[in-house]
């Protein structure tokens, strides 16, 4: 089988959909993979690091999707790439449909893609592998990101995380005690910060609280305590998730307008169209904006800040599912793999995942 990997085209996006560790890999299994020259350069994997272990450097992206069965990259296709698509291709990247233009839904269907989001692909007890990945990294990266935000030269409330003797830390909120969420109580816990977690799963709160050993607070997640905890955050995390749906907005403005001035927001769920009423997209290049006092923080591929860290990462969860396809082929690997299937928003061209249509009001096609 064909596999290619086009260079990322947003803006300041670093990661790469494949690795020299996966390219050995599918070689070994006795598949070519395409490259496009420099796709890997910001993550600091040079076109002689793809050529060492077999990988075919070409010099366009129009030729990665000409020549590629099956097309693995990180971000969801821009409108520049849409064009590209051959008729049954296949491509795999976190899709995030149900918040995605109309043009590239238009796009995926007039060509006939096959359409698998790795944000979907979901394991029989429900974990989302790949996504859980991604989320780890996500959790681990925020305290730094959220250190330099409350400094006074970015217009911050001048706040320590750790705090010093005689001096309390920062109050970190994390909404949402998933994946990310106790990858982020993780790390601010570690710098010792003050650190409170809601979920509206007991079983996760119950989990976070035998994690951290008490550590970190629980609290469910009522409109009530979202009120009380708004108060006195310094930092305040969404990490809300509903798998393939457009994420429900949990902090209302309201809720927003109580937080201390220069307080920080971070809204994680804005890949997913945000659970803050007052967040808005940003750019790595522009990554915050202020709304009711508060700085916003809402960039939706964050990890290309560790773009390294972050390619293998993605490797590590994919591979397994690109080894399948490339020695059944897509159709029958889908077939086979009902993780995999689940991860199918578009087949040939039809919108055929049922919580995508939902999301986007249409009906699944047969």
């Amino acid at each position: 089988m064909n596999f290619g990997v086009p260079k990322e085209v947003r803006d300041l996006e670093s990661r790469v959909g494949l690795t020299p560790a996966g390219v050995h890999a599918l070689v070994s299994a006795g598949h070519t993979v395409y490259i496009e020259r420099n796709a890997g350069a910001n993550a600091g994997f040079s076109d002689d690091n793809f050529r060492a272990v077999g990988a075919e450097i070409v010099y366009s992206a129009e030729e990665v999707y000409g020549r590629a069965d099956v097309i693995t990259k990180v971000t969801r296709l821009a409108a520049k790439e849409h064009n590209l698509l051959r008729s049954g291709q296949t491509v795999l990247c976190f899709l995030h449909l149900a918040v995605a233009s109309a043009d590239l839904i238009a796009a995926l269907r007039a060509r006939q893609v096959t359409a698998i989001a790795y944000e979907m692909i979901q394991t029989d007890d429900g974990a989302l592998p790949v996504l859980l990945t991604a989320s780890e990294v996500a959790g681990r990266l925020t305290p730094g990101i959220a250190s330099g935000l409350l400094s006074s030269t970015r217009g911050g409330r001048g706040i320590l995380l750790s705090g010093v003797p005689g001096v309390p830390p920062a109050a970190v909120v994390i909404v949402g005690a998933g994946v990310l969420g106790a990858n982020a109580a993780r790390a601010f816990l570690g710098l010792g910060s003050q650190v409170t977690v809601l979920d509206r799963d007991p079983q996760k709160l119950r989990r976070v609280d035998e994690l951290f050993r008490g550590c970190a607070t629980t609290m469910f997640a009522t409109e009530y305590n979202l009120n009380r905890v708004a108060e006195f955050a310094d930092v305040l995390l969404g990490a809300v998730l509903v798998p393939g749906q457009r994420a429900p907005v949990v902090l209302k403005r309201s809720m927003i307008r109580r937080m201390r001035p220069r307080a920080v927001l971070m809204d994680f769920a804005i890949d997913q169209g945000g659970c803050a009423e007052t967040s808005r997209p940003t750019t790595l290049r522009d990554p915050t904006f202020i709304e009711e006092g508060v700085i916003h923080y809402c960039v939706p591929n964050i990890l290309a800040q560790v773009g390294r860290t972050a390619s293998h990462a993605l490797l590590n969860a994919t591979l397994p599912y690109l080894y399948e396809m490339g020695q059944y082929g897509a159709d029958e690997a889908i077939r086979r793999n009902a993780s995999l299937a689940r991860g199918v928003n578009i087949a040939h061209g039809k919108l055929v995942n049922q919580p995508i249509a939902d999301a986007l009001g249409i009906a699944v096609e047969e």
